[in-house]
């Protein structure tokens, strides 16, 4: 799907404040909000909005701990990483998982309340994992940077 100027600034507004009113976003983009109904509507059936949700201060709901996982397989076959991935996905405590090329196969970022339930987590889920040949942990010491919206140019040239 194309997007123009417009969307683009839709999607930037959206990112901010999701919970704008749809008169409120089409005030500030200065169109009628029955038209802006429709152009979210139009970006949300193509995928370009995938969800809505709020962001929650992890520290101060008591996950004290954010660790980068990273997870080496010992076989690469497709029924092995298509396995790895279907149970990875049913952990609540995996935030994020990625598939990487290079050292390992998969980075994982994980939140737990503390030291105690990282070590349960590594020795009663991620161990179990069949086809898991190396697991490496390290634990993030500061958010020097946290951002999920991507960023759209609104202007020609940009």
């Amino acid at each position: 799907m194309l997007f123009d100027k417009t969307d683009r600034k839709i999607l930037n507004i959206l990112q901010n404040d999701g919970r704008i009113t749809n008169a409120k976003l089409a005030e500030s983009i200065g169109i009628s909000p029955p038209a802006m109904l429709e152009r979210v509507r139009r970006l949300e059936k193509a995928g370009l909005i995938t969800r809505y949700s709020a962001i929650v201060d992890r520290e101060k709901t008591g996950y004290e701990l954010l660790a980068i996982i990273t997870v080496s397989l010992g076989l690469h076959q497709l029924k092995s990483l298509d396995s790895f991935k279907n149970q990875i996905s049913k952990l609540d405590e995996v935030l994020e998982c990625y598939q990487v090329s290079g050292e390992y196969d998969f980075i994982l970022k994980v939140v737990l309340h503390n030291i105690r339930a990282y070590r349960n987590f590594v020795n009663e889920k991620l161990a179990g994992i069949e086809g898991i040949q190396n697991i490496k942990s390290s634990f993030v010491l500061d958010d020097v940077k946290t951002e999920t919206k991507l960023y759209f140019e609104t202007e020609t040239g940009k």
